[in-house]
């Protein structure tokens, strides 16, 4: 299996341009199958959770052809609306097919989804939902089963601002009878970008990015072209390696509106964060101030995904960080790694508090998931000696030839 070695102590320095958002061409994808005709998506990233999602496209009877970053999607041979257990289980996002393939064929059937583990990831409300789009759903046996003629437009008020929920609700309903109107909806910038292409298709998606979203239901849909955004999870892990090597990266390709939360800790920690529409440039102390208190919230708010790669700068802060995870339960894995470097993190409940120290030490750790994972990979750039991260099928999930990118910008790391 493969890892990655590194040797720390560089300083990074450079331009990157940040790869597509993941959590963007996901749903993305899923939501071709609205159509019949070809879709183009562009900046599209090389990451094994896209492989699988092409793998079950293509399995309900889709043409898929990659070129460079572009996917090309025809699917008027979708013929079955079936997902393998096998690929629901290697990728946890695999959930937003369900709305997807309802729409498309009127029924669908798969086993609850895989990935990495994170706590507890309910997916009631998405059944709630659909039962209300006019879905008969039924949960037996490990499978997810769902028939309907067609989904009719409803209310639905979600009980907590759910990105894959709000996604499933918008994929299903953009073919229903009648308006769908959805309350307390997520308001993060996938939403957004996956209301652009549906709307591009021919849908009728309003207040996307907003609480409420309404959700009027056409016909049929048609081929598009579409634009992926960038990832802000990745922007926000590169600001979080420039930050733990005293660096100076500046980030092509990215929305800094979108992680706003992210350059509010790192100016707190003392870096200097400038840039434009498109781009931003971080330059850090030569010793880090602690950020205080970090709160994960649903977007606008401080993202869950990018708690751990800010603990490992907090982790070589001059002070203590506390850390406050409120969106999952089981999202600390990544301390005990953290700690096995030098780290000084201890744990109770949803809080961690971080006792910064003046420079890490290398040892060999295991990616217990993917932003765990890239939390690893920063903290080893800090990290004295060379650090050895396993498991790092993790970190594919979510970034594209993760080691290529930190070697342009000045870091010692290789895959073997």
């Amino acid at each position: 299996m493969s890892e990655f070695i590194i040797r720390g102590g560089n300083r990074l320095t450079g331009s990157i341009k940040v790869q597509g958002a993941k959590n963007s061409v996901l749903p993305i994808l899923a939501a071709t199958l609205l159509t019949n005709e070809t879709c183009v998506i562009h900046n599209c990233p090389r990451l094994s959770d896209v492989d699988i999602s092409v793998q079950i496209l293509r399995h309900l009877g889709c043409q898929v052809a990659r070129e460079g970053n572009t996917v090309t999607v025809e699917g008027s041979g979708v013929c079955r609306g079936d997902v393998p257990e096998q690929l629901m289980r290697k990728m946890r996002s695999s959930i937003v097919f369900l709305g997807a393939i309802i729409g498309r064929t009127g029924m669908a059937r798969m086993s609850a989804p895989g990935g990495c583990e994170l706590g507890n990831r309910p997916i009631d409300l998405h059944m709630a939902a659909l039962r209300r789009l006019g879905v008969n759903v039924d949960e037996t046996g490990g499978f997810i089963n769902c028939c309907c003629s067609r989904p009719r437009g409803c209310e639905i008020t979600l009980g907590f601002p759910s990105v894959g929920a709000t996604e499933n609700i918008m994929l299903t309903a953009s073919l229903a009878s009648g308006r769908t109107v959805v309350r307390n909806a997520a308001r993060e910038p996938e939403i957004c970008d996956l209301a652009e292409f549906i709307n591009k298709m021919g849908g009728r998606i309003s207040g996307a990015g907003e609480s409420t979203v309404a959700i009027e239901g056409v016909p049929c849909l048609h081929g598009c072209e579409h634009t992926v955004i960038p990832d802000r999870i990745v922007s926000a892990t590169i600001m979080s390696a420039a930050a733990v090597t005293n660096g100076d990266v500046e980030l092509t390709n990215m929305r800094p509106e979108h992680v706003s939360p992210i350059i509010t800790a790192l100016e707190e920690m003392g870096c200097s964060v400038t840039g434009g529409d498109t781009w931003c440039r971080i330059k850090a102390p030569e010793r880090l101030a602690p950020a205080c208190t970090v709160r994960t919230m649903p977007y606008p708010g401080f993202p869950t995904d990018a708690q751990a790669p800010l603990m490992a700068v907090a982790a070589v802060a001059n002070g203590t960080t506390v850390f406050i995870e409120s969106i999952f339960d089981s999202r600390y894995k990544h301390v005990a790694e953290l700690n096995r470097l030098g780290a000084k993190i201890s744990t109770d409940g949803r809080t961690a508090v971080v006792c910064g120290v003046s420079r890490l030490t290398g040892a060999a750790v295991e990616s217990t998931d993917l932003r765990g994972g890239a939390a690893l990979v920063v903290a080893g750039l800090n990290a004295y000696g060379e650090t050895r991260v396993g498991n790092i099928c993790h970190i594919d999930r979510g970034y594209e030839f993760f080691e290529k990118q930190i070697s342009l910008l000045g870091g010692d790391i290789v895959r073997v």
